[in-house]
């Protein structure tokens, strides 16, 4: 296979839809429309922030991050996740997994606040900030807001759904509370004797993310199957999809920083709602640069009791699309009660060390 040239991602640009005073119904309407289908070609895509969001605000929360996983260790372990619930809080270089195998990265997890915390109860605990780095909580906070008003526009995608009004209220009442999250995650140089990845390759499990990272090129990477215009140019053939994740074939390419936007893409819940029509992709960082990469991303999920399931709309599609001889879809994807299908994801993210001896 060849090697790619100026292979990318679609760019969408939201403006339309955060500004509407200054913008036309016919600009909100392609906006959707290429919203709705780079979900259903790739799951993967660029969203600019042009007038929403600056390229020095972004990265003043690169070099926070990194400021953070610069201290020494044990400053940063006084938010160790131990401390809380076992999923807010930092865990140290390797103590994250994907498919068994350590990832070559730190973090720090952040959850929606919750009514009457207990760190007992997973993902029931009570959010950590360092107190070493002035501004640190306040500039986070300040992107979380963003972040949340920013995915008030994500149902313009279900535009392309065919969506009824009544329709549409049901789905709005399930992310009308999201259980969000959001984690800074610090990568160091890949050394070439470590058995695994920066983040080994994984889809997200909620509904969107939205993810900064600095300017780091060649680290980020998604796989995209034959069905795709771009599956025949290859970063690398020989970088296969691991044996873990099955025998799909098609090929990665890098989703490097654009300035003045982030990366967007479906996670497991959208894919769920659509019965698999908008697909939640693969994606793994592999960094091999010299610097010390920071990312940023930012989960929009859906309400932590919200029960997941497709869409009567996407079913419809689907049975114009697919031959009578296909199984009825909405048996493959069974109700998921998000909440707990969030915390068998989480339970299984971490090694042992990183828990709070008395549980899990």
């Amino acid at each position: 296979m060849s090697k790619p040239s100026t292979l990318s991602l679609p760019v969408i640009d939201l403006i339309s839809w955060i500004d509407r005073s200054n913008h036309t119904e016919e600009e909100r309407t392609q906006a959707s429309k290429g919203l709705h289908e780079a979900c259903l070609r790739y799951g993967f895509f660029y969203l600019r922030l042009d007038g929403f969001a600056t390229d020095s605000e972004m990265q003043e929360l690169a070099d926070l991050g990194r400021t953070f996983f610069h201290l020494e260790q044990s400053k940063k372990d006084e938010i160790r996740l131990a401390n809380e619930d076992g999923a807010r809080g930092y865990q140290r270089l390797k103590e994250n997994v994907t498919m068994g195998k350590a990832d070559n990265h730190e973090g720090i997890d952040f959850y929606k606040p919750v009514a009457n915390p207990d760190k007992t109860k997973p993902l029931w605990g009570t959010n950590q900030w360092t107190s070493h780095i002035p501004g640190f909580r306040e500039k986070f906070e300040d992107w979380i807001d963003k972040m949340q008003a920013l995915a008030e526009c994500w149902p313009r995608m279900a535009m392309g759904l065919g969506m009824t009004q009544t329709e549409w209220e049901d789905l709005r009442s399930k992310v009308d509370d999201s259980f969000w999250v959001m984690r800074i995650i610090g990568y160091p140089p890949l050394p070439s004797t470590h058995d695994g990845f920066s983040c080994g390759a994984h889809r997200d499990y909620g509904c969107l993310t939205f993810l900064y990272a600095d300017p780091t090129p060649s680290a980020l990477q998604v796989f995209l199957g034959p069905d795709t215009d771009v599956a025949q140019s290859a970063i690398d053939a020989s970088l296969a999809l691991p044996p873990e994740q099955g025998d799909t074939e098609g090929v990665w390419i890098n989703a490097d920083p654009l300035p003045g936007a982030v990366v967007c893409n479906i996670g497991e819940m959208w894919e769920t709602w659509t019965a698999g029509l908008y697909r939640s992709t693969l994606h793994r960082v592999i960094h091999r640069s010299s610097n010390y990469r920071v990312s940023v991303p930012f989960f929009f999920e859906p309400n932590f009791d919200a029960v997941v399931k497709p869409l009567e709309a996407a079913l419809r599609i689907h049975n114009v699309t697919r031959s009578s001889s296909s199984k009825p879809l909405a048996g493959r994807f069974p109700p998921i009660i998000y909440g707990e299908f969030l915390k068998s994801k989480v339970g299984a993210n971490f090694t042992e060390d990183s828990q709070p001896r008395e549980r899990y």
